[in-house]
């Protein structure tokens, strides 16, 4: 029996872990870049579960390959061979241009695996050579080694002794990146697009100075691309865009259409650090969720999809220029990507007050950092689904400036 929105408010606060500040609605379904509550009430989707569902919702050749694996084998071990975890390794490797894959459940053991193989790697070379450097205002997961690697300290409270050896940096800030690295210098982390933090780009050919310190100093280079890759950026990973080529990726979030997963990619060198034993994962690389995967892999690098993301991602931006232009005192600056994109306002005063507005109209959007609106909408999404969303968002913003 279907239950009311309260009966469903109650249920979680009396059985879930109250650490989500959740919006006061129960969605029920969706198709394409729109989602109905329990209620029937109509949602444009500019969040899209958080760069998740790349594709949309009730993508029909997702929705098949998920359930036709489900009518096979949803789970076997990794004890085993599938040909849908080959198949989609194989598609990362061709895509990425490095040499293995490696899948898990999430962003953060995506990290996680992507730490501790630079740290297997880097012993080899000398056990001082331990320092994994990451960026101020950066976000790389929950676990404890990713909640360190996470230059944001309100979400290391309380929770210490943390994991040692992590040093940070302003990102952008070559020249502080240059003096903290050493031959101690296992790695340095950084997102290639800076998205929790408040949708920060590299500028001034960073990413290519942060490849050259890292060859001279014999470390690697890893890319946290879970939010910024899957074809967000208007290339399948962002860091083409920029001209620059990691020693490790990291995927999860969009990789799978919404199936949850996550993968770390490598060179062949570095792959060569672990032998059998020195990781795993039960779950990880299921049938099920490469199924998923191979839709995805099959259908966001093509030059037609991704050239959509970075036609409609420029309009989008134009437009929100367009409102920054019209509200000056209330939009600070308009930043980033293809579809990942963020307008900064003056003051984090009014940033949930918008997005709840904005739910109130129909418009699924999303704040960071308190005062940053930010859209990670679907990939599929139409110039006339921006002008929807930004025409909710103008007269929101008139209520405000």
């Amino acid at each position: 029996m279907k239950q009311t929105d309260q009966e469903i408010f109650a249920t979680d606060k009396a059985s879930y872990v109250p650490v989500f500040n959740r919006y006061k609605i129960v969605l029920d379904h969706g198709e394409g870049v729109y989602v109905w509550d329990n209620n029937g009430r109509k949602y444009i989707d500019f969040l899209g579960g958080i760069a998740v569902n790349v594709l949309g919702h009730d993508y029909k050749p997702l929705v098949a390959a998920v359930a036709e694996q489900a009518g096979k084998l949803i789970h076997c071990s990794n004890l085993y061979y599938t040909q849908a975890q080959a198949d989609a390794a194989a598609k990362l490797v061709k895509l990425s241009g490095l040499g293995k894959a490696f899948f898990g459940n999430s962003g953060a053991e995506a990290n996680e695996g992507a730490i501790k193989i630079a740290r297997k790697y880097a012993h080899a070379i000398s056990p001082d050579k331990s320092q994994i450097i990451t960026a101020w205002n950066s976000f790389h997961g929950r676990t404890l080694a990713t909640l360190t690697a996470t230059g944001q300290p309100h979400y290391q409270e309380g929770v210490g002794p943390l994991p040692a050896g992590f040093d940070y940096v302003h990102y952008n800030d070559i020249e502080e990146l240059e003096s903290l690295m050493s031959d101690k210098t296992a790695a340095v982390m950084l997102e290639t697009i800076q998205g929790e933090g408040g949708v920060y780009t590299p500028e001034n050919d960073y990413l290519k100075k942060v490849r050259a310190l890292c060859d001279k100093h014999h470390a690697l280079l890893i890319f946290d691309e879970i939010q910024a890759g899957i074809g967000r950026s208007g290339k399948f990973f962002a860091y083409e865009k920029y001209g620059v080529k990691p020693d490790i990726v990291t995927l999860a979030k969009g990789l799978a259409g919404g199936v949850p997963i996550g993968a770390f990619v490598v060179t062949d060198e570095v792959a060569a650090a672990f032998k059998p034993g020195d990781h795993g994962t039960t779950f990880g690389g299921n049938p099920l969720a490469c199924a998923a995967a191979n839709v995805v892999l099959d259908t966001v690098p093509q030059a037609d999809f991704l050239h959509n993301v970075e036609t409609v991602g420029a309009y989008f931006k134009d437009k929100l220029a367009a409102l920054k232009d019209k509200y000056p005192t209330f939009i600070k600056e308009v930043r980033g990507t293809g579809l990942i994109l963020g307008a900064e306002l003056t003051s984090a005063e009014h940033g949930r007050d918008i997005v709840n507005d904005c739910l109130e109209k129909g418009a699924i959007i999303n704040c960071t950092v308190g005062k940053v609106l930010r859209f990670i909408p679907p990939l599929i999404i139409t110039q006339e689904q921006v002008d929807e969303v930004v025409a909710v968002l103008d007269e929101v913003l008139r209520k405000y400036a």
